[in-house]
């Protein structure tokens, strides 16, 4: 491959080439680079931790730096003395041998003060590269694409891609200042001082869950687990609504809105359509079951109050996607493009078993669910917001007399335990023991009134792991008839009995 710079070599192009567009490259840059690290091995620790051989333009160059970086790492010294002898030196670099290459290297190079802006320059150009040849596939694949490949599928990708690019090989990491990360603590501290509730994380709305878990964490991934009818989905559209509801939007200089109380949600609603859900956050904030809703058995009164309320929630940032058979590929773009286009503070999954890999349906469950919840635990970190991801829990919870459940109830529990920050089980007492209903005018019926009076109205959230705090339960009230859960008022706090 011909190399050129002014002041090393100087090529004329090869004859009969066609006139194009060239990628995005800076050969002196490169040059000066490689030449620096011949000359000063130290400076190949200034790019080490984000320049890798793909991002040089030039292959030589690419086989160079390679080279010199196993040589350094290896404790040895990488000078065109040591180089050359791991370079094919048949190579033709426009009239001059390999050797003679690497030595003008080294008799340019610029200091090493240098290197790193160098190598920043190399690596965005690289970056400009992949950006070309990201375009370039959506236009071919658009034009050749067969007619049963639908274009969403093709966007999800290329949106997969551009993530992809963004967030690898970022040259602005690595380590820092204790005294940087003690300032963003400090500045977190400040925050939940200034927010209502005084909570490091969102509000929930349920006073004794925020008190347990300090907020829903920005970047953690939590788990929502519990068996069916238990009030997964109703806790969830709970949070979310208590959420969306506190939401103040600051205007920021740029022009975009920053959430300073409560938040942007996001809710992917596999099972429920978006209507029986709204059904549902309706029944809950009027106090009318959604079975008179979707009856249309409602008073006059009862339509005013639907009314208000629905003209009340219209405006909140409340966003739903009820799309079915969602891969965890999808789910991720469409996450993102939320956050980009109308910001995101809490994103809601409902629920875990219903989501698919990114690949074709494996036969291996436990596989495809490690990907997932792997994928959403790296999308909250990506978007720095708290994910609640709700999941079902297997039938051995009803094998037990004792059917509170435990982190190993989780299905395909391995992966979910592992990833999660923090694991809440939701858990009625109430509903195992309404079942077991004795015939009327026994002595167990009796007992059996005594133990529904005793739980009535009552749900337990066990907290079954928390990665920064304590694990224990959490008691809430329950309205089954509007699937609403709330604080549970304290005994010293109840009226006394006339």
């Amino acid at each position: 491959m011909a190399v050129s710079d002014s002041n090393i070599v100087k090529l004329a192009p090869e004859a009969g080439a066609p006139a194009y567009r060239s990628a995005p490259h800076n050969i002196e840059a490169e040059q000066s680079l490689l030449g620096a690290i011949l000359v000063n091995n130290d400076a190949f620790y200034r790019v080490s931790d984000f320049l890798e051989q793909k991002h040089f333009y030039e292959p030589i160059h690419q086989l160079i730096f390679e080279t010199a970086s196993s040589l350094i790492r290896a404790g040895k010294v990488a000078t065109p003395v040591t180089l050359k002898t791991f370079l094919p030196a048949d190579t033709d670099l426009g009239g001059i041998t390999v050797s003679q290459y690497l030595a003008r290297l080294a008799a340019e190079a610029t200091t090493i003060i240098n290197a790193q802006d160098y190598g920043r320059t190399i690596y965005d150009l690289s970056q400009r590269r992949d950006l070309i040849r990201i375009g370039e596939d959506m236009v071919n694949v658009a034009y050749d694409a067969p007619v049963d490949f639908a274009p969403r599928a093709q966007i999800e990708d290329a949106e997969r891609r551009l993530y992809e690019l963004a967030e690898q090989g970022q040259y602005d990491g690595g380590f820092q200042k204790f005294g940087q990360a003690l300032t963003v603590a400090i500045d977190m501290a400040a925050r939940a001082y200034e927010r209502v509730g005084n909570l490091s994380g969102l509000a929930s709305g349920l006073r004794d869950m925020d008190t347990k878990l300090g907020g829903l964490q920005a970047s953690d991934l939590i788990i929502l687990a519990g068996r069916p009818a238990m009030g997964k989905t109703a806790l969830a559209t709970n949070i979310a609504y208590n959420v969306a509801r506190a939401w103040e939007g600051e205007l920021q200089p740029d022009g975009t809105t920053k959430s300073v109380n409560g938040g942007v949600v996001g809710f992917f609603s596999l099972e429920m359509s978006a209507e029986q859900l709204a059904t549902r956050i309706l029944s809950e904030r009027t106090g009318i079951s959604s079975s008179m809703i979707r009856r249309g058995g409602i008073t006059e009164n009862d339509f005013e109050k639907i009314r208000d309320h629905a003209i009340e929630m219209q405006h909140l940032p409340f966003h739903v996607d009820d799309t079915g058979g969602l891969s965890i590929a999808q789910v991720m773009a469409r996450a993102r493009r939320l956050k980009r286009q109308k910001g995101l503070d809490l994103l809601i999954i409902d629920y875990i078993q219903l989501l698919s890999g990114s690949g074709k349906r494996s036969d291996n469950r436990v596989q495809e669910v490690t990907e997932i919840t792997t994928s959403l635990k790296a999308l909250a970190k990506e978007l720095n917001i708290p994910i609640i991801a709700l999941s079902q829990l297997s039938r051995q919870v009803e094998a037990r007399d004792d059917k509170r459940p435990q982190l190993a109830d989780l299905r395909e529990s391995g992966s979910i335990e592992q990833d999660a920050d923090v694991v809440l089980f939701v858990f009625r007492e109430e509903y195992y023991l309404q079942n077991k209903e004795p015939k009327i005018g026994t002595p167990e019926y009796e007992k059996w009134q005594l133990e529904m009076s005793l739980v009535h109205g009552k749900a337990e959230v066990i907290i079954g792991k928390q990665r920064h705090g304590p694990t224990g339960t959490i008691k809430l009230h329950f309205d089954s008839s509007v699937t609403r859960f709330g604080d549970l008022a304290d005994e010293d706090q109840l009226p006394a009995h006339i």
